[in-house]
């Protein structure tokens, strides 16, 4: 967990454009029981996509739309993982169920 400042420091800019990100919404990091921000790596690797959105010109209303948007494909992407797994599991299962069906057929 990083401070504020140092948080700042590693990504390359000022505190001031760090609460700025945060008042936008880009960025919400953990608070300690005294209210101190807590950066975690996680957090500092948003950061480094912020910046670097930022410096390609995008604006921080576009940088939030990019962010929910990347956000939402990583979770599509698990989600189309599990439902390739559960389709695989349930070929395997009609497989084993065709056959059966098929051994039920020759002894009757």
């Amino acid at each position: 967990m990083y401070s504020i400042s140092v948080a700042a420091e590693l990504a390359g800019i000022s505190v001031q454009t760090l609460r700025l990100y945060e008042q936008h919404g880009l960025l919400t990091p953990a608070r300690s029981p005294g209210g101190t921000r807590r950066y975690s790596g996680d957090d500092l690797a948003v950061l480094q996509r912020i910046t670097a959105l930022a410096e390609e010109g995008v604006n921080l209303s576009a940088i939030a739309r990019i962010l929910d948007l990347e956000d939402s494909n990583v979770d599509l992407r698990a989600h189309n993982d599990r439902l390739e797994q559960d389709n695989d599991r349930l070929e395997l299962d009609n497989g084993r169920l065709e056959q059966d069906n098929e051994r039920l057929r020759r002894q009757n």
